[in-house]
């Protein structure tokens, strides 16, 4: 079936009525595989020829991915983040039609051909790099185009660069609403994909272009060694309608990198993670929301894993992608992301990319692009996806020999998934065994939050204990000690929970976290005595 454009009908369909705002080293990976040579003679490498930095982040990806040279192209476009329509077609759209037809990338079929203008195309990929335009601003009365159904989707035109030139094979004077993505949900590479005139665009951007540079060598370097670490999910539990979604969203996605093997920290509050929070070996993080970046990653000094993924659902959170104190995408990156997900104007929640789509497609071992793309209902929107497209932080899952293939991370994913899926009993032997074995505080951490995730609460506590001490002095052991407070917190034993909180405290003395922790395990004030009641005045009867 052929693109469509959102009309009332599928807005009604996707609860939009409602309006709901965001606002407020495996064998055989060592040399180039056919994935990779494949995904790279489909890829094209755009840049901005009035940036150097541009100019040459374009060669650097291109030399590290194999891409050809008569891939990478140049445009002249606007250095700002923000354009208008015209720019856009002028500068970006159009040079990319006429190099498409020239060099025989695709084949076009003839004008209102019911089957749609694009009958094959040999580029799926599109990599935008770092001074490209990001967003394209609201166009009035713009030629062609019209309200398409109700407000608010359809009578918006504003969109992001990437996602709109996504579907620039369609040629559209039609800009106002979003398209649907026939790739949602979808479970087929790109050169299965059946949809030639969609090409999935995604940008390598950031702060500075160093951390562009980094961005993709720390790319390069997590697909041979594999992503190793843990998963942060911050959700809010929350129960307002329209919002629900979110959160429902978060808990698969958790429950999904918990099957997988790794580690999951959840925080189910409505406040995000605390500043002091000792967030270390964070490989994955998925939250919302605040409009900035708050919470652990704004502190001096923190840094993710490499080739760590990190999304926090914002209307706003893509504004910019090159100021890394605002919003979240360039905060994320500055602090050591590889890979992130933005909006650049209001999506509504229903539009936004859907995290555990994208996650539970990351770990099938897809491609940032493609898991990006699967995750989106709709195209020509608001979503920017910033990070290299052929990016497969769970390569090794192709080759059914996930990396990393030994030590601790190894030995607690295979426990865990024991634990997980055929035998608790076996499964707490196995981590147990290794995690002495290794003195390993990452495999007994992680058991204990499987314990604690089916409210074994003793055990978790057992094994917690013997984390803090293969941990040693470190903030590891504070973030373990957390945990152990808020297990006996639930079951007001404030002087076991003190006990370990200053004992930690005293430990780490450093930890930002200290005095946090020990404020957690501090017993809540008792109510206040209420004064007795005056004695009544008058005569007595």
């Amino acid at each position: 079936m052929g693109f469509q454009i959102f009309d009332f009908r599928f807005q009604m369909c996707c609860a939009l009525a409602g309006a709901v705002l965001l606002f407020g080293g495996g064998k055989g990976w060592a040399q180039e595989s056919k994935e990779d040579a494949a995904d790279a003679a489909a890829t094209l490498v755009i840049y901005n020829q009035n940036d150097k930095d541009s100019t040459e982040l374009a060669r650097f990806y291109a030399e590290k991915r194999g891409i050809a040279k008569d891939h990478v192209l140049a445009f002249k476009c606007a250095k700002t983040e923000e354009i208008t329509r015209d720019e856009y077609d002028r500068t970006i759209a159009e040079p990319l039609r006429r190099a498409m037809t020239a060099n025989f990338w695709w084949k076009l079929r003839e004008p209102n051909h019911p089957q749609g203008p694009v009958e094959a195309n040999k580029i799926r990929f599109i990599a935008l790099m770092r001074g490209m335009p990001l967003k394209i601003a609201e166009r009035p009365k713009y030629p062609g185009d019209a309200p398409n159904g109700a407000p608010p989707v359809g009578t918006v035109n504003a969109a992001a660069v990437d996602s709109e030139l996504s579907v620039v094979g369609l040629n559209l004077r039609q800009i106002s609403g979003a398209l649907v993505n026939p790739y949602f949900r979808g479970f087929a590479s790109a050169e299965d994909f059946r949809h030639p005139e969609i090409m999935l665009v995604c940008r390598l951007d950031g702060p500075t272009p160093e951390i562009v540079r980094r961005m993709i060598t720390d790319s390069l370097a997590a697909e041979k060694e594999g992503l190793a670490g843990l998963a942060y999910v911050d959700a809010r539990n929350i129960a307002q309608e329209g919002y629900t979604e979110g959160d429902k969203w978060l808990y698969d996605l958790a429950k999904e990198a918990g099957r997988r093997g790794t580690p999951v920290v959840m925080d189910n509050g409505p406040e995000l993670f605390p500043e002091p929070y000792p967030m270390t070996q964070a490989a994955l993080y998925f939250g919302w929301y605040t409009e900035h970046a708050a919470g652990p990653f704004i502190r001096p000094g923190f840094r993710f894993t490499r080739g760590a993924v990190a999304v926090h659902i914002h209307s706003f959170s893509g504004s910019t992608v090159r100021d890394p104190i605002r919003n979240w995408v360039a905060p994320l990156l500055a602090a050591g992301a590889a890979a992130t997900i933005g909006n650049v104007y209001e999506p509504y929640l229903a539009l936004t990319p859907q995290l555990d789509i994208f996650h539970s497609r990351l770990r099938a071992g897809f491609t940032f692009a493609e898991s990006a793309y699967m995750s989106m209902r709709a195209l020509s929107w608001m979503t920017t996806f910033v990070g290299d497209p052929l990016y497969r932080p769970y390569k090794g899952v192709l080759t059914l020999e996930e990396m990393p293939a030994k030590g601790e991370w190894a030995e607690y994913r295979k426990g865990a998934q024991l634990w997980l899926s055929a035998d608790r009993a076996a499964g707490d032997a196995w981590l147990r065994d290794a995690g002495k074995r290794l003195r390993s505080g990452v495999i007994m951490e992680g058991l204990g939050l499987l314990q604690a995730s089916v409210n074994d609460d003793t055990a978790a506590l057992v094994s917690f204990a013997q984390a803090r001490e293969y941990y040693g002095a470190t903030d590891d052991a504070m973030r373990v000690a957390f945990h152990e407070v808020f297990i006996l917190r639930k079951t007001k034993r404030f002087l076991e929970a003190m006990a370990i909180a200053h004992g930690t405290a005293h430990a780490v003395p450093k930890s930002p976290a200290a005095e946090l922790l020990k404020s957690l395990a501090t017993p809540p004030e008792p109510p206040a005595t209420p004064a007795p009641a005056a004695a009544p005045v008058g005569p007595k009867r």
